[in-house]
C-alpha cells in the first residue's frame, strides 16, 4: 500500500481539495486497495474543522465530495507513515524539511512536481480570494494527481517498442 499525504497550511483550502481529488483518481483507476490518502496541515488553526465551503463546492463540482474531512496538523509519525509527502508551496515545503528527520526529506516534495503542465509551481493559497482561484488550484492538483498515479503505476516507465 502507498500512503500519500497532502499538505498545506490550514488544511481546509488546497490539501483537502487534493485529497478529494486524489481519491476521486484513485477509485477511476481501481486503485483504492493499493493507495491511501490522508491531508494535513502545517499549523492548527482549523484542527478539526470542515474544508472551507468554496473548496467543497469546487471539488463537488468535479465529481467528489470533501465534506466529511476534518482538518488536522501534520503530526511527527506523519513522516514515518507516509510515502509520499506532498506539499502544496515552497513555505509549506520549507516548514515540513525544518521539521522533518533528514531521513525523510526524500519523501516530501511539491504536489506540483508530478504535473506536466504546471511543473513545480506553487499552489497558491485561494482562501482570501474568489472562486476562481479554487478552480485554478483544482486544475492544476487535478494535473498533478495524473502525474502521481503515473509515477506510483509506473506508467512514467518509457516503454520502448522492438523495431522492426
Amino acid at each position: 500500500m502507498t500512503k500519500v499525504l497532502m499538505v498545506c497550511m490550514g488544511n481546509i483550502c488546497r490539501s483537502p481539495m487534493a485529497e478529494g481529488m486524489l481519491r476521486k483518481a484513485v477509485q477511476e483507476a481501481g486503485l483504492v486497495d493499493e493507495i491511501m490518502i490522508d491531508s494535513a496541515g502545517t499549523h492548527s488553526y482549523h484542527v478539526g474543522d470542515a474544508p472551507d465551503p468554496r473548496a467543497q463546492q469546487a471539488v463537488r463540482q468535479r465529481g467528489a465530495d470533501i465534506s466529511g474531512l476534518r482538518g488536522r496538523k501534520v503530526a511527527d509519525t506523519d513522516f514515518e507513515a507516509f510515502d509520499y509527502i506532498l506539499v502544496m508551496d515552497g513555505d509549506n515545503y520549507s516548514k515540513l524539511i525544518d521539521r522533518a528527520p533528514e531521513r525523510h526529506h526524500g519523501k516530501i516534495r511539491r504536489l506540483l512536481s508530478f504535473s506536466r503542465k504546471y511543473p513545480n509551481l506553487d499552489v497558491v493559497d485561494p482562501y482570501y480570494g474568489g472562486p476562481q482561484g479554487f478552480e485554478e488550484n483544482l486544475d492544476m492538483i487535478e494535473d498533478a494527481v495524473q502525474g502521481l498515479i503515473r509515477e506510483i503505476t509506473g506508467e512514467n516507465q518509457v516503454k520502448m517498442r522492438p523495431r522492426n
